[in-house]
């Protein structure tokens, strides 16, 4: 009987397999943060995406997407979600988007992820409102251009969480459209306000 052997042992599937963190990150988040992915999406085939702590908040197979923006409200403080709604930036009212956005409360968190054409009814308006929740890219969006963005009401400083592609025929993925984008991060929770 031998002891000994030049075959290695099998891994065990814990050790094989890279550790899975919330919404498929690649390190978790430290406390009293928010694991987010978002995905907008492709050309005008495949729904964006977005997660929040494992949970997916939008999504083509939840049947809550639409043309346009894709938008998930949530309590900065509790992490609970509030809200989700898409609004059709290219045969909608833009009126509809404004309702939703100028009420919300300091420290409301968003998120917003593109579908097919996210700027064509956006207004002077409506773009002031994504820049006063943290936006620099919202005033350049253009006509099928993907967009992600996760701001705040109440927001100092820019938000760190943004990107655009540009729509553009010389770089385009998809005939019309560009790529896809895709985004993940922690988001700090707000202390709650002082009574």
């Amino acid at each position: 009987m031998c002891l000994f052997s030049d075959t290695k042992a099998e891994p065990t599937p814990s050790e094989s397999r890279p550790r899975r963190y919330k919404c498929g990150l690649s390190a978790p988040c430290p406390p009293k943060h928010l694991a987010f992915r978002l995905v907008s999406g492709a050309a005008n085939v495949i729904g964006p995406k977005i997660c929040l702590e494992d949970k997916i908040l939008v999504s083509s197979v939840r049947n809550n997407v639409g043309r346009g923006l894709n938008i998930a409200l949530v309590n900065g403080v509790t992490g609970e979600l509030l809200a989700t709604k898409n609004f059709d930036m290219w045969a909608g009212d833009v009126s509809d988007l404004l309702k939703f956005l100028r009420p919300l409360h300091e420290g409301t968190l968003v998120f917003v992820a593109s579908f097919d054409d996210a700027a064509t009814k956006m207004n002077d308006e409506s773009r002031r409102l994504f820049e006063e929740l943290g936006s620099s890219a919202v005033k350049e969006l253009a006509f099928r251009d993907s967009w992600v963005f996760v701001g705040a009401k109440g927001i100092e400083n820019k938000s760190p969480f943004e990107q655009r592609m540009k729509n553009s025929k010389n770089s385009n993925k998809y005939e019309g459209w560009p790529e896809s984008l895709e985004m993940d991060g922690c988001i700090p929770l707000r202390p709650p306000l002082e009574a």
